[in-house]
């Protein structure tokens, strides 16, 4: 059973991914731009904070602050919509990331700059840049120029430093390879003693809160990621869902069947799913239909 993630209204978080079995998945400026879209476009849609963002050939890195508790969804859409792109593109079986994302629980000031130290200096780490600021596929520049690119939240740093040449000081000279964590029961911990024992009695309190309620919240449920439901759909039917014939009535069959799992597993709306390739030739109007006709067909099995 998987853990829940330590995390709650406001709280900073370093989050990582990696390309299944360390593979690249960012191969182009055309893949890394797509994700980068998708970061932007979800992180409006769920109201959640970019501070920082670096995106390297095989995996990413982001700082972001749970503005509005739903990170995990931010998650589960960027990475399920970047699978379905990156699946289309390349053809393939499995998945594209190797898990569903990992993330660190972080104290702010001293302990969040550290962390925007260690995202920037990913590219120096990795022999790509001499300099974090000459990368291109970072928020490095993003911070001080007349004309920020929205995808980021640049109010900390430029609260923190006072220039650029301030603020590139401070990165290159705190060049880390790794954040020294903290295990805990709730996952790692990039914080003070003090920073820590709040948060597990923050957590401990939310699980027994959680434990006393008769139903879930609709943002405690866990959905599935759009690339789990894809994988599953092939796995089940031996058949590309990207090759479904739906000039057939099998091929519709199975369409509604794909369409029944993407609402019900993956927790998207009619409007979302409309934007998939599956359902570009049907009309937005006739996905509610569609959707009942099919799980009557289901239920009568």
């Amino acid at each position: 059973m998987r853990r829940a993630r330590i995390t709650y209204m406001g709280a900073f978080h370093h989050a990582m991914n990696r390309g299944h079995d360390g593979l690249p998945i960012f191969k182009n400026k055309k893949e890394k731009n797509a994700f980068l879209d998708l970061v932007k476009k979800n992180s409006e849609k769920c109201k959640i904070s970019i501070l920082a963002f670096c995106i390297m050939d095989n995996h990413y890195h982001l700082v972001v602050q749970n503005t509005s508790g739903r990170m995990s969804d931010f998650f589960k859409r960027t990475n399920g919509e970047f699978g379905t792109i990156y699946r289309k593109e390349h053809g393939g079986r499995g998945y594209v990331f190797q898990d569903r994302f990992r993330s660190t629980l972080i104290q702010k000031e001293q302990y969040l700059l550290k962390a925007f130290a260690y995202v920037l200096n990913n590219p120096v780490e990795a022999g790509l840049v001499t300099d974090f600021i000459e990368y291109e596929w970072s928020s490095a520049k993003l911070y001080f120029g007349e004309i920020g690119d929205n995808i980021i939240d640049n109010s900390f740093i430029r609260e923190s430093f006072k220039s650029l040449q301030v603020f590139k000081s401070f990165i290159n000279e705190n060049r880390i390879k790794s954040l020294p964590l903290v295990k805990t029961k709730m996952g790692p911990i990039f914080g003070n003693r003090n920073f820590i024992d709040k948060a597990i009695e923050k957590y401990d309190r939310r699980k027994a809160e959680d434990n006393n309620l008769s139903g879930k919240r609709e943002n405690d449920i866990y959905f599935e990621s759009i690339e789990k439901i894809l994988y599953e759909f092939e796995k089940k039917f031996k058949l590309d869902p990207y090759k479904l014939d739906t000039t057939t009535l099998k091929g519709k069959r199975l369409r509604g069947e794909l369409l029944i799992n993407l609402k019900d597993l993956s927790g998207l709306t009619y409007k979302e799913i409309y934007q998939l390739d599956f359902f570009s030739d049907v009309k937005f109007n006739s996905l509610g239909r569609m959707y009942k006709d099919a799980k009557k067909r289901k239920s009568e099995i």
